[in-house]
């Protein structure tokens, strides 16, 4: 799934390898998908796109958004796109086909669930896209410990948790259940810890690991997890082997020579913390219980 910093990378992406293409011909829906959503009658998309060029592309939290014309293209965190250069054949099932006059084309797949929208500019009313191009990005200075105050507020901070308060209400666009673990590790929150319970150091600690994993991670190009807009055959193999057969992204060299894996492979600088901090938090995140009490740190400063 697409979170903000694989949204960077891929925007970057198509902006760099889609730039300045015409697109000839559209199909939208070839393979019906439950959990695919799209904008109007997907059967439109042709009329709306053929003809125009793409621009340049931006993201908006989890969102990636292409320029074409007077039309916009939004794919949303589920959808996997491959851009397939003149030459290859796109895949035969796909819920979106985006054939480009030079005979190079840019596919998207739904994995479990995502949106793939074309729509005349200014016309979309989807509240996750709204809400994202109005919130301040966790990457610009907008985003600063003022602000993230006032995520707190109006919020029942006795129930709610550090992994519901990133994760959840689109308080943060972009930050999901991916990039949240590597924030709240730095952080030296538990997931479970009650947002009540931490301290104004510890609030501090959190908003300053949010602006520094997620920096981090947009600048080594996202989590390893998810794929490129093209992954080269020969490289898509190569890495397949170095990670026993699963599919990983292009940048996997540079993050293994970086030490920059965290506990679900996503990026993360290494922390010199010892074994036994690891096995607590390993075995705190299976008993939902705190070690130290429930009104106590999970991990007190030393």
């Amino acid at each position: 799934m697409l979170e903000l910093p694989e949204a960077i990378a891929i925007a970057e992406q198509v902006g760099s390898a889609l730039g300045g293409k015409r697109i000839g011909s559209v199909t939208a829906n070839q393979s019906p998908h439950k959990f695919a959503w799209f904008y109007g009658d997907p059967g439109d998309y042709n009329g709306l796109l053929s003809g125009h060029t793409i621009e340049s592309a931006s993201h908006w939290g989890g969102m990636v958004e292409m320029w074409a014309g007077p039309a916009r293209i939004v794919v949303g965190d589920g959808v996997s796109l491959r851009y397939v250069p003149a030459g290859e054949r796109p895949p035969s099932k796909h819920q979106l086909l985006i054939e480009f006059d030079d005979s190079s084309s840019l596919v998207g797949s739904v994995q479990m669930y995502g949106g793939l929208w074309a729509f005349p500019a200014g016309q979309f009313d989807n509240p996750y896209y709204l809400i994202a191009k109005q919130k301040p990005s966790p990457l610009t200075d907008k985003f600063d410990y003022s602000h993230f105050e006032t995520l707190l507020e109006g919020e029942k901070l006795e129930s709610l948790s550090a992994k519901a308060f990133l994760a959840t209400e689109q308080r943060i666009p972009g930050l999901g259940n991916g990039v949240l673990q590597d924030i709240l590790w730095v952080a030296r929150i538990h997931p479970k810890r009650k947002m009540a319970t931490l301290s104004d150091q510890e609030l501090r600690g959190l908003f300053r690991s949010v602006k520094s994993v997620l920096h981090e991670m947009a600048e080594r190009g996202g989590r390893d997890t998810e794929r490129d807009l093209r992954l080269p055959r020969r490289l898509q193999d190569s890495a397949k082997q170095e990670h026993g057969g699963h599919a990983v992204s292009v940048l996997w060299d540079d993050h293994q020579e970086g030490g920059v894996l965290g506990r679900q492979h996503i990026l993360l600088r290494r922390v010199p913390e010892p074994v036994s901090f690891w096995i607590a938090c390993v075995w705190a995140s299976f008993s939902g219980e705190p070690q130290n009490g429930a009104d106590e740190p999970l991990f007190p400063d030393p």
